[in-house]
C-alpha cells in the first residue's frame, strides 16, 4: 500500500466516487463507493509509477500532510 495523499469526492456529472492522488499528476479513479474508488486507485497508483518507470520519470515521494495545531 502506498503513503501517497488521496482526496475522495461525489461526483455529480459521473455518478460516482472520484479518488484523486495530487502528487501524482492525472492519477485517478472511481468507484460506487468511498472503498471501491480506495481499491481502484491503489492499482491504478501502482500503474502511474510502473510507466513513470519505463519513461524515466521521476516518481515523487509521499509527503503527506503535515497537521497545524494553534
Amino acid at each position: 500500500m502506498h503513503k501517497y495523499e488521496i482526496i475522495i469526492y461525489w461526483s455529480d456529472e459521473d455518478k460516482s466516487f472520484i479518488a484523486e492522488v495530487p502528487e501524482l499528476h492525472g492519477c485517478m479513479s472511481d468507484g460506487e463507493t468511498h472503498a471501491d474508488a480506495i481499491k481502484n486507485v491503489q492499482l491504478i497508483i501502482d500503474e502511474w509509477i510502473e510507466t513513470a518507470k519505463k519513461l524515466g520519470r521521476k516518481i515523487p515521494k509521499p509527503k503527506g500532510r503535515k497537521l497545524q495545531y494553534a
